[in-house]
């Protein structure tokens, strides 16, 4: 599967952002999805999961209540709404995949064990 984030752009401090990863080249609803980044010099961080039914998600806790996944699986679609950014939140956001044989599991956490990975798109918070 390709998949191809977008949405990432400057904004101010307390603003708000949607990132989105459109997947194409196989059966979108087969994987879990997960949004990661990585800051520069800082290792790569889980953002926030969300199972293939899109029922069940998971978040990182330095974006617990701030950050909201969800997917469109009629659109192959995952997208990652971030609400009260902070500089601390600046980095290159990636989604991944995860093949999963569940619907309502929730993909894990460690980069490593996901499928297939987007570029990334990089977001900016100024303070």
């Amino acid at each position: 599967v390709q998949l191809q984030a977008c949405g990432g752009g400057l904004v101010q401090a307390g603003g708000s952002l949607r990132v989105s990863c459109v997947a194409s080249g196989s059966t979108f609803d087969a994987y879990a999805m997960g949004w990661f980044r990585q800051a520069p010099g800082k290792e790569r961080e889980f953002v926030a999961g969300i199972s293939r039914s899109g029922t069940r998600t998971m978040y990182g806790n330095s974006v617990k209540g701030r950050f909201t996944v969800s997917r469109e699986n009629a659109k192959n679609t995952v997208y990652l709404q971030m609400n009260n950014l902070k500089p601390g939140d600046t980095a290159a956001y990636y989604c991944a995949a995860i093949r999963i044989a569940f619907t309502i599991s929730i993909p894990s956490t460690e980069a490593t064990e996901y499928d297939y990975w987007g570029p990334g798109t990089l977001v900016t918070v100024s303070s």
